[in-house]
């Protein structure tokens, strides 16, 4: 497989020689958190500065997943790699890689994925923790995004599978808030219309626990283009709260 390097970022890159996978390899970085140990090997997570961005730079090594199209399995960074350049294709709003390559090296399946930091924006985690001392306004901007981001997401026949609140990120820009979506491994195609879209956007409320039920209307009224207090809102309230307590339920 042929190395992608993003041609934005290149130049950056090579002035720090740092463009090409054995140089991004052998960087020596001091890991953000614990490497994931498992799967027959390891992957861990670093945090890289140049000229003022920021990057994340990921390594792995025997560190596979398998599918049914892959049964042998293949780098877990190889499928986030394929849903970030298929996301940008469908223009669906999300992280964007800088490096991927793969290497057979020293008797190991090594693999590095890097991505430019989201140093500018907040992850909604972090405001629903303040959720309370936001204006109304800045709230339902949010709520607004929250269910444009959606929207776009499953118009594109793409389901997230983790929409979850530390993995939605947000910034307030002068025409709004915009929003856009990172992990993006558990990705797949949108299959089964309104039950795949529930299910993909019940994980969220029931993480929301900040949100009242005005609230999810505001969302679900982005979401669908619809009014929030039409009765097309309603019903998806409905199945979206009915799916929710047979999870809490569980």
């Amino acid at each position: 497989m042929t190395d992608y390097l993003a041609s934005a970022d290149q130049a950056l890159l090579q002035r720090h020689g740092l463009g090409d996978f054995e140089a991004l390899w052998a960087l020596q970085l001091d890991a953000v958190d614990e490497p994931n140990t498992g799967r027959g090997g390891w992957s861990s997570v670093f945090r890289l500065e140049l000229e003022g961005k920021g990057f994340y730079l990921k390594r792995q090594s025997d560190y596979f997943t398998r599918s049914l199209q892959r049964p042998f399995g293949e780098p877990t960074f190889a499928r986030e790699f394929r849903n970030i350049s298929r996301y940008q294709k469908l223009d669906i709003p999300a992280l964007q890689a800088v490096f991927y390559g793969e290497r057979k090296q020293a008797g190991q399946h090594r693999a590095i994925l890097m991505t430019r930091a989201l140093d500018e924006w907040i992850d909604l985690e972090q405001l629903l923790a303040r959720w309370s001392q936001m204006a109304a306004p800045q709230r339902e901007a949010i709520l607004q995004a929250c269910g444009r981001l959606a929207r776009t997401l499953h118009a594109a026949g793409q389901m997230h599978g983790c929409f979850y609140p530390k993995h939605i990120f947000l910034r307030e820009r002068r025409e709004g808030w915009q929003a856009q979506l990172i992990d993006l491994e558990k990705t797949r195609p949108l299959l089964f219309g309104m039950r795949d879209r529930v299910k993909d956007l019940e994980p969220l409320l029931r993480r929301a626990r900040a949100w009242s039920e005005a609230d999810v209307r505001v969302l679900l009224a982005a979401y669908l283009e619809q009014p929030a207090d039409s009765a097309l809102v309603s019903t998806w309230l409905q199945r979206l709260t009915q799916r929710r307590r047979h999870k809490e339920a569980r």
